[in-house]
């Protein structure tokens, strides 16, 4: 695989398409390595084999595996409470089976790190499903130790004090932070810049994504997402930082739109302009 450089260029992608096609689609757009997603219905059986295949052929590393899961929603602040990641108690067991099968499909293909949101982590170190959330992150970070993995907790979902208060409790050394700055302003929980400088110890990857902040006096409601360089994150301001705290990772671009010639053209305009900013 290529020796990656500081802060190169990825692309946040899905497994789902045939990972020939895929990785060189990906490649095409301008994309030297990338995060790959899998769906709660992505099926894991065979499939390392033929993504680890892939990626040696076209010399295109995979920093991530990111978990998402069957009955997630994102489309409000509510409904996110109430269907994502490991806050809702009725799934927290199949949720972590497949988490742990995703650490086995990335150790299977060599990728080093696995990521999910976990839902919004309550305040209260005292409350039970902050309790719960807890003891089930400790038990994936050991599995994951074992796969010589680190996990990563997205951000976006709780302030950025709150979540350090919970990765120092969690007292795991293989847990860090897949910083997402547009998702700081889509729910509305502080300043993307001001929260890297919080978690910065604790970053292992980043997302660069964009977005604006929820409109004023709509309970509930979140931000909207937006090409990157057109969103309230002040791209270069964020680049900026990265380097100011020493982060020399891939600079992960993701982009979730319904159309996919859209996503691909905002993409490729995301591309151009991290290599303006990464310079």
């Amino acid at each position: 695989m290529q020796v990656l450089r500081d802060r190169e260029i990825g692309v946040m992608f899905w497994a789902g398409r045939d990972p020939v096609e895929t990785v060189r689609e990906l490649k095409a757009l301008g994309a030297r390595c990338g995060q790959i997603g899998i769906a709660g219905d992505t099926p894991l059986a065979g499939a390392a084999a033929k993504w680890k295949a892939a990626l040696e052929a076209e010399d295109f590393p995979v920093v991530t595996a990111f978990c998402a899961y069957n009955g997630e929603s994102y489309a409000d602040v509510p409904t996110v409470q109430r269907t994502v990641g490991f806050i809702p108690p009725q799934t927290r067991a199949e949720r972590e089976k497949r988490t742990c099968e995703v650490s086995d499909f990335a150790r299977e293909v060599g990728i080093p790190s696995i990521a999910t949101h976990i839902g919004f982590v309550p305040e209260d170190d005292t409350n039970s499903d902050y309790i719960m959330v807890r003891e089930m992150v400790r038990r994936i970070c050991d599995h994951a130790a074992k796969n010589r993995q680190t996990f990563a907790l997205e951000t976006g979902q709780e302030g950025a004090d709150t979540l350090l208060h919970f990765l120092i409790d969690v007292n795991r050394p293989n847990l860090g932070i897949n910083f997402d700055p547009a998702n700081m302003i889509l729910y509305g929980t502080g300043d993307p810049v001001d929260a890297l400088g919080t978690l910065a110890m604790h970053v292992i990857s980043v997302h660069c994504k964009d977005g604006d902040w929820p409109a004023k006096g709509v309970a509930g409601a979140l931000g909207e997402e937006k090409p990157l360089g057109q969103g309230a994150v002040g791209m270069p301001r964020f680049i900026q930082k990265l380097k100011a705290i020493g982060f020399k990772g891939p600079l992960n671009i993701e982009r979730e739109v319904p159309d996919p010639a859209q996503r691909l053209r905002d993409i490729t305009m995301g591309v151009k302009l991290l290599e303006q900013l990464r310079a």
